[in-house]
C-alpha cells in the first residue's frame, strides 16, 4: 500500500503524540516536529506508511533518548485485557461457531491502536464487533486453507490485543508461530510484550526483524522470511501489517478494523468496518 497525502498530517500527529509520551520538554517536542517535517519532505509516496512510521519513531527516540515511550501504557493494556479474558473465553466456548467468534474477538482487540488518534473502550468495542457484520468476509476461504494447513504464521500487532489473539490461536488447533517487532515501536508487541501477554503458552514467538509499525518484507530477518514463505497459512493482524503486505506475492488472510479513512477507502469499505480478507496474487 502506498502513502497518501492524508497520511502526512497523521505522521505529524503521531510524532507529537509519541513525543509527549516520552517528554514534556517543549523544545524537544518542537525539534521532533521540525525533524519529522524535514523527513516527510523526502519520503517517496510509493513507500508504505509503515516505512515512514518507523522513521517518525526513530526521530522521537533520538531526540528524547527514550526507546520505548509507550512502555507503561502497554503494561496497562495487558492488565486490562487480561482482566476481561475469562469472560471472552466463555463467549468463545458457548458460541455456535467458536472459530468465527474468536476471529471477531481478535479483530476487536485491534482497536487498541495508539498510532491512530481515536479513543477506544475495550469492553464496548468487543461487544460492538461481536454484533457487527463483516464488510469483507472471506471466511470460507479461511476455513478451507486452515483445514489443509500443518503450520501457521500469525503476524502480531498491538500489545493488549495480543491477549485476544490467544483465543484465536487456541481455536486454530494447529502449530502456530507468532511474529513480533524486533524493537519497541508505538504499542506494537515485542518478544517481551508477547511473553507478558501469555503468547508463549500457545505459540512459538519469532522475531520478524522489523523495526517498523508493520511487516516490511525487505526489512525482515532472513529467518523470518523463510517462515513467511513456507507457512501453510499466514494470518496478518492490524493496519500496519496490511499496509506492508497488501501487495505481497503469497496468500495472506488480513484481520483488521478499518480505523482510518485512508485504509477504508483503499479497501472500499466504510470507516470502522470489520475485515477478514484473503489476499491472493
Amino acid at each position: 500500500m502506498k502513502t497518501y497525502l492524508d497520511c502526512i498530517p497523521c505522521f505529524m500527529q503521531q510524532a507529537l503524540r509519541a513525543g509527549r509520551m516520552a517528554t514534556s520538554d517543549e523544545n524537544k517536542l518542537k525539534q521532533i516536529l521540525d525533524e519529522t517535517a524535514e523527513m516527510v519532505k523526502t519520503i517517496s509516496m510509493q513507500a508504505t506508511p509503515a516505512e515512514t512510521g518507523a522513521k517518525v519513531y526513530q526521530i522521537v527516540s533520538k531526540v528524547t533518548g527514550v526507546e520505548d515511550p509507550y512502555k507503561e501504557i502497554k503494561q496497562q493494556h495487558i492488565l486490562e485485557t487480561n482482566a476481561i479474558y475469562p469472560e471472552l473465553e466463555k463467549i468463545v466456548a458457548n458460541a455456535d461457531d467458536p472459530l468465527l467468534t474468536a476471529i471477531k474477538i481478535a479483530i476487536a482487540g485491534n482497536v487498541i491502536d495508539l498510532g491512530v488518534n481515536k479513543a477506544f473502550d475495550i469492553v464496548r468495542d468487543v461487544q460492538t464487533i461481536l454484533k457487527q457484520d463483516f464488510a469483507i468476509f472471506d471466511y470460507s476461504a479461511f476455513k478451507k486453507q486452515l483445514a489443509k494447513s500443518e503450520n501457521i504464521l500469525y503476524l502480531g500487532d498491538n500489545v493488549g490485543e495480543s491477549v485476544f489473539d490467544i483465543l484465536l490461536i487456541k481455536e486454530l488447533k494447529k502449530p502456530v508461530k507468532y511474529a513480533v517487532r524486533s524493537t519497541p515501536i508505538i504499542n506494537d508487541a515485542t518478544r517481551e510484550d508477547a511473553i507478558a501477554s501469555g503468547i508463549d503458552q500457545v505459540a512459538e514467538i519469532v522475531d520478524s526483524g522489523c523495526k517498523s509499525p508493520g511487516i516490511i518484507l525487505s526489512q525482515s530477518a532472513p529467518a523470518f522470511l523463510k517462515i513467511f514463505d513456507t507457512a501453510d497459512l499466514v494470518i496478518s493482524k492490524g493496519q500496519g501489517n496490511f499496509e506492508g503486505l497488501s501487495g505481497c506475492n503469497r496468500q495472506v488472510f488480513f484481520l483488521l478494523k478499518a480505523k482510518c479513512r485512508i485504509i477504508s477507502n483503499h479497501l472500499g469499505v466504510a470507516e470502522g468496518s470489520v475485515i477478514l480478507k484473503e489476499h491472493t496474487f
